[in-house]
This record gives C-alpha cells, sequence and structure tokens, in this order.
C-alpha cells in the first residue's frame, strides 16, 4: 500500500486456495485497510476457498460460469485454426467439458494430436482423464514431466538435471516437447532455464501417474540433491526440503527441516506461518517411538512454538499452557534441560495473564533460582522481569520496581536481541515500560516519562512486531495514568493498527480499550464507549482477566464523563469482583475512589466518603502516592463542600508536600489549586 500512496498499483495473486499463512496475512491487512488507497487486487482462488477477511464495501467476487456452447465453439475454433472440426466434435467437446475452459483445451489438443477429429467417442469423459491421456502421447518427455511434477508447480532446469540424471541433449529435447504441447511454460534457455507447468492439475495429473514407491523415492532424491548441490535453496527454503523428505516418508527428517523453518518463521514474526510448520513437525513426532532423542527434539519443538502461540492466541490461550507444560514435563523427564527456563518463563506468562498470581509468582520465583545457578545475563532479565511484573499486579511497587530496575541494568540490546525469539519479545523494552508505570504508582511522574521515552527510543530500533506494539501500549497507558488524554491516542492508534496487521489478538483488545477512553474525552460520548466495551470483549476472548479490573475502571470513568452513573457503577462493581477473586490489587484504590466519585453523583455523601477513606488506606499501603493524592483530593473536596475546610487542607497538605517532581502534570496542578483555594 505504501507504494500505492506514490501512484496507482496493481497486484495480482493467483490460486490463493495455495497460499500459505503470510500470504494470507498480508493480503488480509492489504484487504481490511485498502479501501483509502489507489491500489486494484485481483485475486484467483477455486470456489471452495473462504478468505480469512470480512468482507468490505470495497470488495466485490466475480464468479466465473462455465463457457456457454457459443463460446466453447470459439475457443475449439482459435484452438484448432488450421483444422476444421466437424459439428458433432464441437458438440461432443461442449458436452463432455462442462464449458471449463481448460478442460475444453486439453481435449481439444488430445484431439488434434490423435488426428481423430471425427471421433466423439475419443473424448474423455473427465478432464484427469484427458490430461493423462495428452502425458501418455509425450513418450520419454512424460518421464521428464512426471520428474518435474515431483519437484514443483516450478523447477529450474539446473535441479531436474541434477535429480534427473538425464544427459542435456536428450533432457533438452524433452523439455522443448513439453514446451511445443504447451505443457510447460519456459523462461530463459538451458542451462539457465526456469519451467512452469502451464496449469496445477497438469502437474497434478503427472504426479499422480506416478506410483507412490516412485514418487517417494524422487522425493527423497530431491531433498537430498537440494541439500548438497543446492545449499543456498536449502538454507533459504526449508520448509521445501520438510516438504520433500515428508512425501519420501522420512519423518524423522522431516522434522529437523520443518524445526528449522518454524524458527526461521519466528525471527520474521510469521506467527501463522511458524505454528504451521512447528505443530506439522510435532504431529509427525507422535508417530516415532518415544527415545530421549525424539523427547530432546519434541522439547525444543514446545518451547519454540510457544512464542508465535502468544503473538497469535494470547499469553492465556489453553495452547500456550498445553505447549509449556508439556515443554516443563519433558525437562522433568530430561534432568538439566536447557529449555527448562523457557518452559517455566511460558507458564509464568499463562499463569499471571489468567491470572493465578500465587502460581505466577512461584514461577517467577523458580526463575529467579535457576538464574542464579546458570547465571547467564539473558535468563537473569527475564527472572527479574518476571518477578517485578507479577509484584505490580499485586499492587507491591516498590519491591517491583527494585527487580524491573536490576532487569534493565543488565540488558544490552545488541547483546539479547536473540531474547525475542525465545521469550517472545526484547525484554528490555517492556521492562523499561513496566518500570515507568512503576515509577508513577510510586510518585516519580517525571521519571516514569523519562523511562517510557527510553524504552519508546530503542523500540524505535527494533523490527519486532510483538514489542514494538506492546511499548505503544504501554506509552499510551502512562499517558492514561497522567491523565495527558490528548497524548493517548497516538500511540493506542499505532499499537492498534500494528497489532491488528500482525493479528496479535491479546494488544487489540489493549489498544483499542485506551484509543477509545481517549476518544470519550474528546467528546466522542457513545460510539467511543461502546468501542471500550468491545476492546474488553477482545481482550477476555483470549482468556485473559488480568487487566480487566483496569479497563472496568476506564469504562466506569467514561460512563461518568457522559453522566452515565448507574452504567459506571456497574462497571466498578464488576471490577471490584475481579479485585477479590484474583488477587490482582494495582488500580484497587482508583476503583474506590471512582466509586466514590460516581457515588457523590448520585448525592450519596456518606458512602462516598467511605469510599474515598478506603482508596486512600489501600493507596497508602501500597505506597502509590499518585493514587493516594488523587483521593485525598476527592476527600477533601467533599470535606470543602461540607464546610470541613481545616480538615480538607491537613488531610491533603502532607500528601501533596511529599512530592519532589511532576509538579506540571494534572494531578499535581489540581492538589495546589485546591490547597490554596482551602487556604484562602
Amino acid at each position: 500500500m505504501t507504494g500505492a500512496r506514490a501512484q496507482p498499483a496493481v497486484t495480482v495473486v493467483e490460486d490463493l486456495h495455495w497460499a500459505d499463512p503470510t500470504t494470507l496475512e498480508l493480503l488480509r491487512g492489504i484487504a481490511e485497510r485498502g479501501a483509502l488507497a489507489p491500489l486494484f487486487v485481483l485475486v484467483t482462488a477455486r470456489p471452495e476457498f473462504r478468505a480469512p477477511w470480512g468482507v468490505r464495501s470495497h470488495h466485490s467476487t466475480i464468479s466465473l460460469a462455465p463457457l456457454d456452447r457459443t463460446q466453447v465453439r470459439h475457443m475449439v475454433g482459435q484452438l484448432a485454426a488450421r483444422h476444421a472440426l466437424p459439428k458433432e466434435v464441437i458438440d461432443g467437446v461442449t458436452e463432455r467439458t462442462g464449458g471449463v475452459p481448460l478442460f475444453v483445451e486439453e481435449v481439444t489438443r488430445l484431439l488434434l494430436e490423435r488426428g481423430q477429429q471425427g471421433d466423439t467417442q475419443a473424448i474423455p469423459p473427465t478432464l484427469q482423464q484427458s490430461l493423462m491421456a495428452r502425458l501418455d502421447r509425450l513418450g520419454s518427455a512424460r518421464e521428464v514431466a512426471q520428474i518435474g511434477a515431483v519437484v514443483g508447480r516450478d523447477f529450474s532446469y539446473a535441479l531436474l538435471r541434477a535429480v534427473a540424471g538425464i544427459d542435456d541433449t536428450p533432457l533438452q529435447a524433452a523439455l522443448d516437447r513439453l514446451a511445443d504441447a504447451d505443457i510447460l511454460l519456459v523462461q530463459g534457455l538451458p542451462p539457465d532455464a526456469d519451467y512452469r507447468f502451464k496449469h496445477a492439475l497438469i502437474q497434478d495429473a503427472a504426479y499422480e501417474n506416478l506410483l507412490k514407491s516412485r514418487r517417494q523415492q524422487l522425493h527423497r532424491r530431491i531433498a537430498q540433491t537440494l541439500i548438497e548441490r543446492f545449499q543456498e535453496v536449502a538454507e533459504a527454503e526449508p520448509a521445501l526440503i520438510a516438504h520433500h523428505y515428508m512425501e519420501a516418508g522420512l519423518g524423522e527428517q522431516a522434522v529437523v527441516f520443518l524445526q528449522k523453518a518454524g524458527q526461521r518463521a519466528v525471527e520474521r514474526s510469521a506467527n501463522l506461518e511458524a505454528i504451521a510448520h512447528l505443530t506439522k513437525a510435532l504431529e509427525i513426532l507422535k508417530a516415532e517411538p518415544e527415545t530421549p532423542a525424539r523427547d530432546r527434539q519434541e522439547l525444543v519443538l514446545q518451547t519454540t512454538v510457544g512464542v508465535p502461540l502468544i503473538a497469535v492466541k494470547g499469553m492465556a490461550a489453553p495452547e500456550v499452557q498445553r505447549a509449556y507444560a508439556r515443554a516443563h514435563q519433558l525437562c522433568q523427564q530430561a534432568g538439566d534441560a536447557p529449555q527448562l527456563f523457557p518452559a517455566l518463563n511460558g507458564l509464568w506468562w499463562f499463569y499471571e495473564v489468567k491470572p493465578d498470581l500465587r502460581a505466577a509468582q512461584e514461577l517467577a520465583q523458580q526463575l529467579l533460582n535457576l538464574a542464579e545457578r546458570t547465571d547467564e545475563s539473558a535468563h537473569v532479565i527475564q527472572a527479574h522481569r518476571a518477578m517485578g511484573h507479577t509484584l505490580f499486579w499485586r499492587g507491591e511497587f516498590a519491591s517491583a520496581r527494585a527487580h524491573l530496575e536490576k532487569a534493565i541494568a543488565l540488558y544490552d540490546p545488541q547483546q539479547h536481541r536473540s531474547l525475542a525469539f525465545t521469550y517472545g519479545e526484547h525484554g528490555g523494552v517492556p521492562t523499561r515500560g513496566f518500570a515507568a508505570h512503576a515509577l508513577w504508582y510510586l510518585g516519580y511522574s517525571d521519571r516514569a516519562l523519562e523511562a517510557m521515552h527510553k524504552a519508546l527510543s530503542i523500540a524505535a530500533e527494533l523490527t519486532h512486531p510483538w514489542t514494538v506494539v506492546m511499548i505503544n501500549v504501554f506509552a499510551a497507558w502512562l499517558h492514561a495514568y497522567r491523565r495527558e488524554f490528548n497524548l493517548v491516542r497516538q500511540p493506542a492508534e499505532n499499537a492498534l493498527k500494528l497489532a491488528s496487521e500482525q493479528q496479535l489478538a491479546f494488544f487489540v483488545g489493549h489498544a483499542t480499550v485506551l484509543e477509545g477512553w481517549a476518544r470519550v474525552s474528546q467528546g466522542e460520548g457513545q460510539q467511543a464507549i461502546a468501542d471500550i466495551r468491545r476492546g474488553i470483549a477482545a481482550y477476555r476472548a483470549t482468556g485473559a482477566e488480568l487487566e480487566s479490573s483496569y479497563w472496568f475502571a476506564l469504562l466506569a470513568e467514561a460512563y461518568a464523563t457522559v453522566g452515565a452513573v448507574e452504567e459506571g457503577l456497574a462497571a466498578l462493581t464488576e471490577a471490584l469482583n475481579l479485585v477479590a477473586t484474583t488477587g490482582v490489587l494495582f488500580c484497587h484504590a482508583e476503583l474506590f475512589r471512582l466509586k466514590g466519585e460516581l457515588l457523590l453523583k448520585r448525592d450519596e455523601p456518606s458512602e462516598a466518603e467511605a469510599s474515598f477513606r478506603e482508596a486512600i488506606r489501600v493507596a497508602s499501603i501500597q505506597h502509590a502516592k499518585l493514587l493516594e493524592l488523587r483521593a485525598a483530593m476527592s476527600l477533601a473536596r467533599l470535606w470543602r463542600d461540607q464546610g470541613k475546610v481545616q480538615q480538607a487542607r491537613e488531610l491533603l497538605a502532607p500528601v501533596y508536600d511529599w512530592f519532589t517532581e511532576g509538579f506540571d502534570t494534572r494531578d499535581l496542578k489540581e492538589a495546589k489549586a485546591l490547597l490554596e483555594e482551602l487556604a484562602a
């Protein structure tokens, strides 16, 4: 789409029913976001294909009907321009072929080759029989077509010659005959020529006309030839080698190359493709006898597939839990396996986001213990990051900050770049983002912003979508904490765009909620609230509940903005119920404060005061100074309105006086203005 902005462009994709997941993912992004670009995309597919994207107003579908009798006559006439075919033959072609253009072409060519223009009985009843009949008439060239069909729809002269073991003269003669028969399309001259079957069905017919044992023999020879003599191809396309080994019935060798293909896809963030390769490898392994070598191979596959599963399904998906639980089981069977750390880390992700914070903290402690034993900096970084995260959600902000800053001190963007492919993210970036959140709660608003800017600057040098999306979400979230409504929307929209393109379902929910909340503050009202609810639903659909209480807090605040008090209180009731059942306490104080504000709107000052007092108590225990300040302001305003001016000042002044930074933020400006009013 970028190129189309410079000048109008046309993109054509044929046979989409055979497309790989990465291609489908790319086309989905174009289909869903290309409405305003001067771009025309034409794709062809069989009727049974179902596009993995929704229909938009700028899409249209053209169903190709069979050719009618007049069109068949015209086509046959063009193909047999120098041969006058009798009317009954043309009628026979029309009747037998059903108006399918390829069948019309193949039947006509077969009749002309046989010289049986007047014999309607010579017309094969099916397309497959027609194709096979044409191949049978090719003599020695048929074998070359069959070998080429095993190689693939496209093949080079060099590879075909290496596999076939035929001298140049007879091989070139056979290829020329196939090209003359319009079975192959050719580009270039041997030995630098490339060939392509004119239609995939022709390749299928040539392939199916081989005995299974012969096909398997050829597939094995092709795989070995690519590895030994076409090393660049083998290195660049491990999935191709895996395909030939699978078709050769050599599962053990196929698994090796599927693993390579899966790892390559992970490194490109081609997550759907990675899942497909790695899942296939695991399926093959199921049929293998259980041996220590087989189990080690499965262990690597399970920890590798966990990364793209987290990206596509979200951390709380059952597929994620199964992959890492199985990896953990295999580690226990194997003893001291190097995959134990990523297996524990994957389980930590799952239990934290579900959330089961007790289990998550136990796993984080296991990671810390293991990191201390291995003394690997990557392990130490990830272990402190895990413990810092979990403590943050439990409302232990000072302890969380300590762990996160230990991880930050060790992180080197160059040295630890590969962390993204083992754990799914560049650990130092989200760790800085999370540390920024902890700093904000602890009352260090300026330092929080500085840490977030540093994380964003590191992320700008990366090409890892998950990490980039995560830090943009964290940035939008920090601006929401700081009540900088105008600064929330841009990073939220950045995150939403990239998360949608990459199908990162977990963060689509985050970004949708934050972007919707920012729009409410800018006056968009009910439609933005509907989007917040949609974002919450998308987030919870991944199986996650960790941040749901905060999402409901934002929803309640949005309802309060539009005067929907009862809806706001209902959202807070759901949030507080989640806190009670999950132990996720990071926004506990803010929930009570918001509840008090809504109770005031319902003219229930006593109940509101009780909520404000509880908010202050919780924030004080957690050392959440900014939440304590907000709650103190809410209660001070209530007391002011009740004539308790001195009490209000005595409550608010010591909380405000604690702060040493952040005086240009909205919270501290409002606190200062309120104190001046109370002193007047």
